[in-house]
């Protein structure tokens, strides 16, 4: 079996290479095939049209009229020659064959170019419509009872009816199973195509997912600690000659939140550097982080000067890790904005309530402390931060809703917790 392998594959590349060349130039096939048969079928009758071989077929057309050498050639070419349509136009060719076979077998001719309305028929059945077959079949029998009644002073015209019968059933159902067995493999092409556009479209899809998943972390991780890097900077900047001791604090700060930031960029470029199958680095990565975090997330905010008053209410503790991780990433980007937008001096009250099955965060500024300060609306901005709130809430069935109140800023998350604890 092993050795038909490269045969199969061979066959099969050269049978896609002769469609590939009858689809470019059809007419070259139905040449050869009228040239075929005019050579198997029409030549001996012309050749022996003197009388000569007097044995074999000879014998059977003693009983039939003998035709001149340009009538048997008109005969034929009407027989063949319409044959080179028998593709393009199956029905007219079988009606043209059909119509010089009956007037051939009227003048009581036989000829072995008659196999051509045997053709035409395989030829409906396989090229043309069906609703074209069944008239087709009638003409058929109509014809091959009249060669039955024109043999029957040779054989049987039973016996000559089943034959011929039997021969044009045979070319029907072959035309028929070569027509089915093409549907069946046009539509198992089809269907490949579609699976593989069905399969790149997965791929693009989960490609564009990842490429937002991947946003979205990034701008929660480094925007955060970014906002709180820069905004201890400039502090530090400003109280390094008024306070110097202030100022090399702010730089410890840094240093810790840098630090921090880039232990989490570590971990999450580890956890996907592992789900992509690559080899272990060797790092030990840290859980993901949740509410016990958020403690130390609102004092280092704090130290770039966002008095922030955090508060929880209900079983905050049992909550799902998942779940933790989502309130952990809408608080962080909720006060990263207040730090950006409402700046330092401003006051941040945090409060984390769970109350039955639905967990409600509510992050509220009371806006810059300066009288004269603008603060820009984020919601008009619908950047990474507010569409990455938006998905995690939506991710649990919630809603998010972030606007002004007063010189402030509110952002209120709603999670419903249902789903999750009815999957586990």
């Amino acid at each position: 079996m092993g050795g038909m392998g490269p045969l199969v594959a061979r066959l099969s590349r050269a049978g896609q290479r002769l469609r590939q060349a009858d689809q470019s130039r059809p007419w070259v096939l139905d040449t050869a095939v009228v040239v075929l048969v005019f050579l198997v079928f029409c030549m001996p009758d012309l050749l022996h049209t003197d009388g000569g071989d007097a044995d074999g077929p000879r014998r059977f057309r003693l009983a039939f009229t003998q035709l001149s050498f340009a009538g048997v050639l008109a005969l034929q070419s009407g027989l063949v020659v319409p044959l080179l349509w028998r593709r393009r136009r199956p029905a007219v060719a079988f009606g043209a064959v059909a119509a010089v076979f009956v007037l051939q077998w009227s003048l009581n001719a036989a000829l072995r170019a008659d196999i051509a309305l045997f053709i035409a028929l395989y030829s409906v059945a396989l090229h043309g419509q069906l609703r074209q077959l069944p008239w087709a079949c009638g003409i058929m029998a109509v014809a091959m009872s009249l060669v039955a009644l024109r043999a029957s002073v040779a054989v049987s015209v039973w016996d000559a009816l089943f034959f011929l019968l039997s021969t044009a059933t045979a070319a029907l159902a072959l035309g028929l199973m070569v027509r089915i067995r093409r549907a069946q493999l046009a539509g198992l092409r089809d269907r490949a195509a579609r699976l593989e556009i069905e399969r790149d479209q997965r791929s693009r899809l989960a490609a564009a997912a990842e490429r937002a998943r991947v946003a979205r972390e990034m701008h929660d991780i480094v925007g955060h600690n970014l906002s709180v890097i820069i905004t201890l900077a400039d502090a530090g900047a400003y109280a390094t000659a008024i306070a110097p001791e202030r100022g090399r604090e702010a730089l410890y700060i840094i240093g810790d939140t840098g630090r921090q930031a880039l232990g989490e960029l570590r971990r999450l470029l580890g956890i996907w550097r592992d789900a992509a199958g690559g080899p272990d680095s060797g790092l030990e990565l840290s859980p993901q982080p949740g509410l016990t975090d958020i403690d130390a997330l609102c004092e280092g905010v704090r130290a770039a000067g966002l008095d922030v008053v955090y508060r929880t209410a209900g079983d905050v503790e049992a909550l799902d890790s998942g779940v933790q991780l989502a309130v952990y990433r809408i608080v962080q980007e909720a006060l990263t904005n207040a730090l950006k937008h409402a700046g330092a001096g401003s006051r941040v009250n945090l409060a984390i309530i769970v109350k039955d099955a639905q967990l409600t965060i509510s992050v509220k500024d009371t806006g810059p402390a300066a009288a004269t300060s603008e603060r820009p609306a984020p919601a008009n901005e619908e950047g990474h931060g507010l569409v990455g709130m938006r998905e995690r809430t939506a991710l649990y069935g919630g809603s998010l809703n972030a606007g002004p109140a007063g010189s402030g800023w509110t952002v209120e998350a709603t999670l419903n917790l249902s789903p999750i604890g009815g999957s586990q």
